[in-house]
């Protein structure tokens, strides 16, 4: 019984997505948002958008993996790995992620505009539905802001307004802030389904988007908050296969996971993002296997100066002849040789961990403080203990020491770690940008040797969206180099 909360709701989730989107204001004034089952129907149809197999857990995670320091892109996403922007080839597929994105905005602004005036819902499922609806909008507006800059801000006092003007990045993260402090505070500890937004999951939020905004005090403080709550823990590992845990495809939950998009093995219902890392001949996708990103174990510097008795490195990479070198490895952290289907791997995609939270803190205190603090430093050396096998809370051999250690080099170690921790779950392009256009161009240029421009680090706003929102004027703003 996997992932109960794909399984139950499902018919209804896709039934609502349709009407949703051909009629929703007959249906929501007249039919529909009246009962607590209707109104859960339409905040699934907010998951739907994220989950879709071109969004980040697919295609649009298969674009970002394409921008790392670790890996190259192969085929159709060599060319991301140019850094130079983007190609008519590539386009495309930031144009179905905008149109997703906004898609889930429109589904969630409709929640929030009717759950309201239901007749028979009462006031505290009203305030949980809307509060999980505003951590989906506030979700999905993070990834516009970050990947597109500034964009047309559409809520629900705007459902009949189709020409919007972009705002400035600082309101669209207004808008996100506000709409997770309000998830936060009704939303619940936890969800009667797996995979469902909780209060936690809005204060993880919270901390990466204070993180983001480099607003440091904000994040350490965020994060802590959820440390200090003892809800979540590091998965033991003691050999590489135990990562299976974690990532494996059978995976229903573990005590590490905060937020989650959640995977199943049915056609179009899985990460589809596993397939664009494997070779069909290494069996390690039912489906086969795209091969789109390989990296090379000895002239990629962050793979050849990764120390190998880290358990992550061997979890992670593959070695596998694709026609480029003795040295080519695939990375195998999500693997599902039972997938059905090429949309149907059942490995969860992985939002918001405690990996995540603890490395955020370290960063986040070593920056408020101007140098590492003890805290700091466990928060890091707990992750890099479960790495290596070691026990995660006790002194081990592999720690890193506070001697010698200033801000800056102490800093560079959890970026490191962050590196090596999150690879292929989409975070690695937008962790170095957040550092900014000179750290994040240094990074790349000694990793690849390419230098990127400065077009590649924003997506062309779709010439759809141009032509047809009478509002945005095409030669003022698309994004430069588009």
């Amino acid at each position: 019984m996997k992932k109960l909360f794909l399984l139950i709701p499902l018919f209804v989730m896709m039934s609502c997505e349709d009407i949703l989107t051909e009629s929703p204001k007959a249906l929501a004034v007249e039919t529909f948002y009246n009962t607590a089952g209707e109104v859960e129907a339409a905040v699934n149809a907010i998951y739907a958008q994220l989950r879709a197999t071109n969004n980040i857990s697919g295609q649009l995670g298969a674009q970002l993996e394409a921008y790392t320091d670790y890996s190259y892109g192969r085929g159709s996403y060599q060319a991301m790995s140019d850094f130079q922007g983007l190609n008519s080839t590539n386009i495309p597929r930031t144009d179905a992620g905008w149109s997703l994105f906004y898609l889930g905005i429109r589904n969630a602004n409709l929640v929030i505009a009717n759950a309201p005036k239901g007749k028979s819902i009462s006031e505290a499922d009203v305030a949980r539905f809307t509060a999980e609806a505003r951590f989906l909008r506030a979700f999905n507006y993070f990834w516009l802001v970050r990947n597109w800059g500034p964009v047309p801000i559409r809520t629900e006092q705007t459902l009949d307004e189709p020409n919007i003007a972009r705002s400035s990045i600082e309101d669209v993260y207004n808008l996100i802030t506000s709409d997770l402090k309000e998830a936060e505070s009704n939303l619940p500890d936890t969800q009667s389904q797996v995979g469902r937004a909780t209060k936690w999951a809005a204060k993880a939020a919270l901390a990466e988007v204070y993180f983001t905004r480099n607003q440091h005090k904000e994040a350490r403080d965020k994060a802590d908050e959820i440390i200090q709550s003892k809800k979540f823990s590091l998965v033991p590992v003691t050999v590489a296969a135990d990562f299976d845990k974690i990532f494996g495809p059978t995976v229903v939950t573990t005590p590490e996971e905060i937020f989650y998009l959640k995977m199943t093995r049915q056609n179009n219902q899985g990460q589809y993002l596993a397939m664009f890392a494997h070779h069909p001949g290494s069996k390690l996708h039912g489906a086969g296997g795209f091969y789109a990103h390989y990296s090379d174990s000895e002239s990629n510097p962050v793979q050849k100066t990764w120390d190998a008795a880290d358990l992550r490195k061997s979890f992670n990479w593959y070695k596998w002849d694709i026609g480029l070198g003795p040295n080519s490895i695939l990375c195998k952290k999500f693997s599902d040789p039972l997938a059905p289907t090429q949309t149907a791997a059942g490995n969860d995609f992985p939002v918001y961990r405690y990996a995540d939270i603890l490395l955020m803190f370290a960063e986040a205190e070593n920056r408020v403080n101007n140098g590492p603090t003890a805290a700091a430093l466990e928060a890091l050396n707990q992750v890099h203990r479960r790495a290596y096998g070691k026990p995660v809370n006790a002194a081990s051999s592999v720690d890193f020491a506070l001697l010698g250690n200033t801000a800056d080099t102490f800093n560079e170690l959890v970026l490191r770690e962050r590196g090596y921790e999150t690879q292929y779950e989409g975070k690695r392009w937008l962790d170095l940008k957040r550092l900014g256009p000179a750290r994040l161009k240094q990074i790349i240029k000694a990793a690849t040797g390419k230098d990127v421009a400065d077009k590649h680090l924003l997506w062309p706003v779709p010439v759809g969206e141009l032509n047809f929102n009478t509002a945005l004027d095409p030669g003022k703003d698309q994004n430069p180099g588009y």
